[in-house]
């Protein structure tokens, strides 16, 4: 059954929609029509969801009907609407536009959009040298039906090794292949946590981690991360895991997607012997571990202070190598291992070979190409962070010593209406409320650094200018709260 959005629901969705950039230059039923329309870009309100009648949305925003009827009529002729006598209007995308990874829709022959909702960089040089060398080992696995549950070993050896140069002793058994991080995530989550179980989570967090456990029907407690550094505050996290005292918690201690963060080791220690004490599992995100800058010394892993298989690590290749490269894994004790390959055979049974092959021979070259990451990244985010301090010196940046975002404080609740009005300049923003549960966070915006330079400065450049247009066009008026005595 498709799911319905009520009047009063999607007039929340919609806040002050008429006082958005340049509305007052346009029609209401057009700056209706694009309000929606935003809401269906920053992932506020899903697709196939059927919207309320004409008569109830007017109702709701306190609107003619007829200006109700005119926007959804555009939103029909721009392909974000379908409608069906008797049945009802729901949304969808145009149809010469794709869902982008980051849940936006954007168009198919887009070349000029500037894309920072996207966190990842492109291919290195060495990934089709290492895809040939891959399909010349390929052979010698032709003999065999191909389905390898936990990864073939060459590359589950690689990242055992890997773990234990970094100071965790681990076996290629304590090792299990994915389909990338967010596969194993889902893995974990699959094995681990009842529907409707409770989890802990820091806020913000990733977006499609929140949309998988979402998918859980998860009861999520959160632990607010602050803007300075170190970022989690170890009473309250440590208090957060005695109090809700949930099933699992979901972290990224390592350079922390979107804030860019670094758990000290103190506080992993101190998580760790809590999460034992109290009976909570921990999954640990490392997606961004091999990219410390600035000469950063890393903190042990997560899981060397683990002495009772409470800590589950999943990491990949998409962040320091390629996202096109849909290689991850999961590090756990070898029996969690077992169970969640019986739990994967139900899923997608293996990994493709071919690709395992080529994630071997990079990992091989992983010192020199990690390197050349690492110094591409620090000069881009050294840009971006020189950008917006000429441009827009309001917006406060703390800087990271990793990973590929900057988590910006803006200087207003705007980043839902920043993102809408910089799609009209070509720059596509992930907005601060993409990265919680409940639609906060309106004053940040995350902003990676995995462009050239060049993108960089001249999206900060088109961002600056609509931020100027958004004062421009007035401030949203805000009602006077109700007194409740």
């Amino acid at each position: 059954m498709t799911s319905q959005v009520r009047g009063a629901q999607l007039a929340r969705l919609l806040g002050q929609w008429h006082a958005l950039p340049g509305r007052r230059r346009s029609p209401d039923y057009a700056a209706l029509a694009g309000a929606v329309r935003g809401l269906l870009a920053d992932g506020r309100l899903p697709l196939g969801v059927r919207l309320p009648a004409e008569r109830e949305l007017a109702e709701a925003l306190k609107i003619s009907r007829t200006t109700v009827t005119a926007a959804y009529r555009e939103l029909r002729e721009s392909g974000h609407l379908a409608s069906r006598r008797g049945a009802g209007s729901w949304t969808m995308l145009p149809g010469t536009h794709r869902v982008a990874s980051t849940g936006l829709w954007t168009p198919l022959d887009d070349r000029d959009m500037i894309d920072l909702g996207v966190a990842a960089l492109a291919a290195p040089p060495e990934l089709l040298p290492a895809a040939r060398a891959a399909a010349e080992d390929l052979p010698r696995y032709l003999g065999g039906a191909g389905y390898h549950p936990t990864g073939i070993i060459e590359l589950r050896e690689a990242v055992a090794r890997a773990y234990t140069e970094r100071g965790l002793p681990t076996s290629p058994d304590q090792i299990m292949v994915t389909n990338g991080t967010q596969h194993a995530l889902d893995l974990v989550l699959r094995l681990s946590l009842a529907p409707g179980g409770n989890v802990l989570v820091e806020a913000p967090s990733y977006p499609n981690a929140l949309a998988a456990l979402a998918a859980r029907r998860a009861r999520i407690t959160t632990h607010g991360l602050a803007v300075d550094e170190p970022g989690w505050d170890a009473d309250l996290l440590l208090g957060s895991l005695r109090q809700a005292r949930p099933k699992l918690a979901y972290l990224i201690p390592d350079f922390q997607n979107p804030t860019g963060h670094l758990m000290p080791a103190s506080l992993r220690e101190r998580v760790v012997g809590t999460a034992h004490a109290v009976g909570t599992d921990l999954v640990v995100d490392e997606s961004f571990v091999d990219l410390p800058l600035d000469g950063t010394v890393l903190p042990p892993p997560t899981a060397s202070f683990d002495r009772h298989s409470r800590v589950v690590t999943i990491g990949g290749m998409s962040k320091p190598f390629w996202g096109g490269l849909r290689i991850g894994w999961v590090r756990a004790s070898a029996p969690q291992v077992q169970r969640l390959a019986a739990t994967r055979v139900g899923v997608d049974m293996a990994s493709p070979v071919l690709d395992q092959l080529v994630a071997v021979h990079l990992l091989a070259d992983a010192p020199a190409i990690v390197a050349a990451r690492r110094a591409q990244l620090t000069a881009q985010r050294d840009a971006l962070l020189a950008a917006l301090a000429q441009r827009l010196p309001e917006w406060r940046v703390t800087v990271p010593h990793g990973g590929v975002t900057l988590w910006a404080e803006l200087d207003g609740p705007i980043s839902s209406a920043l993102a809408r009005a910089s799609e009209e300049v070509g720059v596509r923003l992930a907005p601060g409320p993409r990265f919680g549960l409940d639609g906060t966070l309106e004053r940040f915006l995350r902003l990676p650094f995995t462009l050239p330079a060049a993108d960089l400065v001249e999206a900060v450049g088109r961002i600056a200018a609509v931020r100027y247009d958004l004062d421009r066009g007035g401030r949203p008026q805000w009602r006077e709260p109700a007194v409740i005595a």
